[in-house]
């Protein structure tokens, strides 16, 4: 049964309208658990790596393969999740990511040798990536129309959490029990925290909005009265009304695929949804992935302590950096909604490029590293804040309100896919670019990726929706 406009727009508004109460906000943290542990992962991963080369005896090469393995997995399953969470629902498919990436981080956590360590990484890569367009797609359909672009950047956001999370996790096993194995207990914390987000995922509802898409107007209506409970309204019945095979534009509308996404009403859409998004992602996990490794190749730790010693003083550093992380995904949550999220992109991929350019300068000054230490971490601490006020927290935010529910995942999907695609870059061409050409091939990169981003967002910004509403 396929509900009449009216009846329709009746329903969403139940929701749009609906004041913002506290299951909202545990709906929203058991949706967005994979934006939390995807930073917790990257960041987990940077602290043990130092600690896995030591055990395992890995070379560079294979130490690219690692880091790369996590975001590439994260390619595969973001192509696929979107279309999956459009086909079959969104609850099913989040549970079933978070339930892949729990028992991925408990491979990661047992592993007898450097293969399974790089094969969790995969598996753990494909659920972050199923989750990406799964729960954009989920908050963005659940939160009211007052706090959506709020609450759809809060989610990504949790990613910065995350990492600073994970950065704490690794300072406090190397303080408290300082061994060559503690990367095993790293690990294991991140699936720990995702068989409890899998857990509370158990128990949030399904999508009303996916649910009307499907035709299923009997499902949506009965969940529709028990979340207007649960949000603090009166229940509300509807009157279910049929209507006429939609029309020849609605029905191309309500198969999802990628197709779609490229034909003449979308395509620019598509563009600004995953070129600046990727574009930000080579930078954020070129640089957020290895950020202890150059933090200890500039000498922001004692050199000849020992790995256990210089791992806890790189993690050291990249605690403190990665608190500039969680200090922009507080100021986005009042920026975004304020001041538009093109306007943020644009000023976040430009307070990027200075970041990076800060750290240039320290790298090739007369000195050395060592004696522009004030530039290096404010070039870290720059960055991580223009970004996650900016890019990080617009990117996720732009798909799952350009295009309709029934496609909507679908095109989160694609635009993480293609992310991914330039984490997976940034993430295995990184060391290989350090070991050729030093840190100011790294940093030179960054740099320039930060700029085109900026670029490819202002010269897409026309085809960006009213704030806050939803492509229906």
């Amino acid at each position: 049964m396929t509900a009449a406009p009216s009846h329709k727009a009746l329903l969403f508004a139940a929701l749009d309208d609906a004041p913002m109460g506290w299951r909202h906000y545990a709906y929203w943290l058991a949706a967005s658990g994979g934006a939390f542990l995807d930073g917790f992962s990257v960041t987990a991963l940077g602290v043990a790596l130092p600690l896995l080369k030591r055990e395992f005896s890995i070379t560079p090469l294979f130490v690219g393969l690692i880091g790369s393995a996590l975001v590439l997995g994260a390619v595969v399953g973001a192509a696929f999740g979107g279309v999956g969470a459009d086909r079959f629902g969104r609850k099913r498919v989040f549970i079933a990511d978070m339930g892949l990436i729990a028992l991925a981080s408990f491979i990661g956590a047992a592993a007898p040798d450097y293969r399974f360590v790089l094969l969790s990484q995969f598996l753990l890569g494909v659920g972050v990536g199923i989750d990406f367009p799964t729960s954009g797609a989920y908050v963005s359909e659940l939160m009211p129309r007052k706090a959506r672009n709020r609450m759809t950047v809060a989610t990504i956001a949790l990613q910065s959490v995350g990492m600073a999370a994970a950065a704490f996790a690794g300072l406090a096993i190397l303080k408290l029990r300082p061994s060559t194995e503690d990367w095993r207990l790293l690990l294991g914390a991140g699936g720990a925290l995702a068989a409890l987000f899998l857990v509370a995922r158990v128990w949030a509802p399904e999508s009303v909005r996916w649910l009307v898409t499907k035709g299923r107007i009997d499902e949506a209506e009965a969940l529709l009265k028990t979340l207007s409970k649960e949000f603090g309204e009166n229940a509300q019945s509807f009157e279910t009304r049929a209507i006429a095979p939609p029309s020849p534009s609605q029905e191309g509308a309500n198969v999802a695929g990628f197709a779609t996404l490229f034909s003449a009403a979308y395509r620019p859409r598509t563009l600004l949804a995953s070129l600046p998004w990727t574009l930000m992602d080579v930078a954020t996990y070129g640089v957020g992935l290895f950020t202890p490794a150059i933090l200890g190749a500039l000498r922001f730790g004692e050199a000849d302590t020992g790995v256990i010693a210089e791992d806890f003083a790189d993690a050291e550093g990249s605690a403190a950096v990665d608190m500039f992380l969680v200090i922009g995904f507080v100021a986005s949550l009042w920026a975004v909604p304020r001041f538009g999220r093109i306007p943020m992109q644009v000023a976040g991929f430009g307070g990027m490029a200075l970041g990076m350019l800060l750290l240039l300068f320290a790298a090739m000054a007369g000195g050395g590293a060592h004696a522009h230490i004030a530039f290096v971490i404010g070039g870290f601490m720059l960055f991580n804040f223009a970004m996650n006020i900016g890019p990080n927290a617009t990117t996720f935010t732009l798909a799952p309100t350009l295009f309709p529910t029934a496609i909507r995942a679908s095109a989160s999907g694609f635009a993480a896919a293609c992310a991914k695609a330039g984490a997976t870059f940034g993430a295995f061409v990184a060391p290989q670019l350090q070991a050729a050409w030093g840190l100011t091939g790294v940093i030179a990169l960054m740099t320039f990726v930060s700029v085109a981003g900026l670029v490819a967002t202002a010269g897409l910004a026309h085809v960006v929706n009213e704030e806050g509403a939803l492509e229906e």
